[in-house]
């Protein structure tokens, strides 16, 4: 389905389901609505799933200017008006998804009754780190596009992700986007996250690794921290069933 959110045509999905949560699942940076379909599928079981290609993403017309976290969490939220997705019961957000889960929440801009963050992003470098990470990051971005064989890509790409912290591969159209996104540390807005917020991670996590999650753990004053063991950074692909079980848990 698709829907104008702010002059921008915004590709969505909603899976209906018997069970009665509402669930609103926002994806990570490069990701979308198709890569996340077998979760989306998973999740039906726990309630109704709507689910959107966030804007340079997916189907999703891509923004005409560079945005910020911010902009995306506003972003997401005049689309649940748009779709009138009404009271929301779970976010559940993957990633740099995850980070716009926590602005949103933080900034009241989204105000769900719960949230689930799967290897969420926005645990930051020192300024002087980061500088570095997003030069080695834009150049690198470049390199993933070029005829390079796929095991030499897979290498560059995981060099990405580790010198930023996240999952945020370059995408070169949205080259000024990436480097806002990258830039926002979220430990204040963690301290403004009231709400109860199940937060899973895997153990094998180079992109955004468990320490991370504990850092948010020690943050959010009413959070679950759940460590998957044998996953990377795609955990709720990896281990669905695990995932599924630790959020229905969390629910009930």
């Amino acid at each position: 389905m698709q829907v104008i959110v702010n002059d921008l045509l915004t590709n969505y999905q909603v899976i209906e389901s018997k069970n009665g949560l509402n669930i609103l699942f926002l994806h990570g940076w490069g990701d979308s609505i198709e890569g996340q379909r077998d979760f989306l599928n998973t999740l039906s079981g726990i309630g109704m799933v709507t689910a959107l290609d966030l804007p340079g993403f997916g189907s999703s017309q891509m923004p005409q200017r560079a945005w910020t976290i911010f902009d995306y969490a506003k972003f997401v939220s005049e689309f649940c008006q748009k779709v009138k997705l009404g009271k929301i019961d779970l976010i559940i957000g993957h990633s740099n998804g995850g980070a716009i889960a926590i602005k949103a929440i933080a900034s009241e801009v989204i105000k769900p009754t719960r949230a689930v963050l799967i290897g969420a992003s926005g645990i930051r470098a020192s300024s002087s780190t980061r500088a570095k990470a997003l030069l080695v990051a834009t150049k690198t971005g470049k390199a993933i596009s070029s005829p390079f064989p796929k095991s030499i890509k897979n290498k560059l790409r995981s060099k990405v992700y580790e010198s930023v912290g996240s999952d945020m591969l370059v995408a070169e159209h949205m080259k000024e986007t990436f480097k806002n996104v990258v830039s926002d540390d979220l430990q204040e807005d963690a301290k403004n996250v009231n709400i109860p917020v199940l937060l899973i991670y895997g153990e094998l996590d180079k992109s955004t690794p468990t320490k991370y999650g504990l850092i948010y753990h020690e943050l959010m004053a009413n959070s679950t921290f759940e460590i998957v063991g044998g996953a990377g950074h795609f955990v709720q692909q990896e281990k669905p069933e695990i995932v599924e079980q630790l959020i229905k848990d969390f629910v009930s």
